[in-house]
């Protein structure tokens, strides 16, 4: 089985991060989104994986290597322009070849992983070949993850017969006739690489995934379905992004390999990367701080991830996410923030007072 990421898209609800960076290569607890779907693949048995790029595949690329300090072996697939993510499949057709694949969106945050995803849909293509000998039950030929929302209508949208099997996919229907959300976690075997030369683009010019499913219903292939276990975030947007990093940050433990002074408090669950200092602050968990990052005379509150090399002075901190080379300066309170890289935040001593902002396109000031 082999493993097809998507890391393509140019990330327009997180500008003005994406404007310098791919989405995917954004941070959730000091770690790539893109790195944590590569090492679910990798937890799965799956170590021959291609990554579908866009505009910044040379990111992708330099960011990932070729997946040898992963466990895999990374194929790179230049997608010219986001057609859709059964166009992924299209131009993926040679590296997949006939075996059978995950479909994975490289923004995409799962609690489970993917080895319960791969093992029940292995063991149910074994109960069918078993089966298969009075032709009872056919082979599946997809499986998809799907996820209860409250909000259907945002999703593509799974319908289920009276038996329990894949009927309809729909694709944000106004009245939704389920709840069931397709969380953008899919398996493949070779069949649906018929379905994807067989459909047309839909009204917004893109071969959608599950038009190609939908095919596979209606030309007679089993379908099959697991109900997500855990949490599932889309980070496409700060607010989702910012959840799955407090989510994260959750399950770690307290490793304190940076420097701390005796006049800091370390309270919580705590990582302090090497090269890091703590001076006279404090840090309440669960929180990370990054290699070569300096905490001076300040307050780190919880679910707060602080990239490398950053600078936090005389300023209080919670529930963010701050990139790499960020200074903080005399800033009182910044809760509920992204902050990009080599960005500044300070609170000046210029007169007269006031706000004084450089903010580009797609920015988001919220002021006290």
């Amino acid at each position: 089985m082999k493993g097809l990421i998507l890391s393509g898209g140019a990330g327009t609800r997180l500008r003005p991060i994406t404007h310098t960076s791919a989405k995917q290569l954004v941070p959730v607890a000091n770690k790539p989104i893109l790195f944590y779907g590569i090492e679910d693949m990798v937890a799965a048995g799956i170590t021959e994986i291609g990554i579908i790029t866009g505009e910044t595949g040379a990111e992708v690329r330099e960011a990932v290597g070729d997946g040898s300090s992963f466990g895999a072996e990374i194929t790179y697939i230049a997608q010219e322009e986001p057609l859709g993510l059964a166009h992924c499949v299209l131009i993926a057709k040679s590296f997949l070849g006939d075996d059978d694949f995950v479909m994975y969106l490289g923004d995409n945050m799962l609690q489970q992983g993917l080895e319960g995803f791969v093992s029940r849909f292995e063991l149910d293509r074994a109960e069918a070949a078993a089966q298969r000998l009075d032709g009872a039950v056919a082979d599946p030929s997809a499986q998809i993850l799907l996820c209860e929302v409250s909000d259907p209508q945002r999703f593509g949208v799974a319908e289920l017969d009276a038996d329990g099997h894949v009927s309809k996919l729909v694709e944000k229907p106004e009245q939704p006739r389920s709840n069931l959300a397709l969380v953008g976690v899919y398996l493949f075997t070779p069949a649906i690489h018929e379905a994807v030369e067989a459909i047309e683009p839909s009204e917004r010019g893109e071969l959608e995934i599950t038009d190609a499913i939908q095919w596979l219903i209606d030309n007679g292939h089993r379908v099959r379905h697991d109900v997500l276990d855990g949490w599932w975030l889309d980070t496409g947007k700060k607010d989702p992004l910012l959840e799955s990093n407090r989510r994260v940050l959750e399950t770690i433990e307290t490793r304190i390999d940076g420097e701390v002074d005796e006049r800091s408090q370390i309270d919580g669950r705590v990582i302090v990367e090497a090269g890091a200092r703590v001076i006279d602050s404090r840090i309440q968990g669960p929180a990370m701080i990054g290699p070569g990052t300096t905490v001076e005379r300040s307050y780190v509150g919880p679910f707060t991830a602080v990239a490398e090399d950053c600078m936090l002075r005389d300023s209080e901190v919670e529930h963010s996410v701050i990139l790499r080379r960020a200074t903080i300066e005399g800033v009182p309170r910044l809760t509920d923030s992204l902050v990009g890289r080599d960005t500044q935040v300070r609170r000046s001593k210029q007169r007269p007072s006031g706000t004084r902002l450089m903010i580009g396109d797609d920015c988001s000031v919220d002021l006290e």
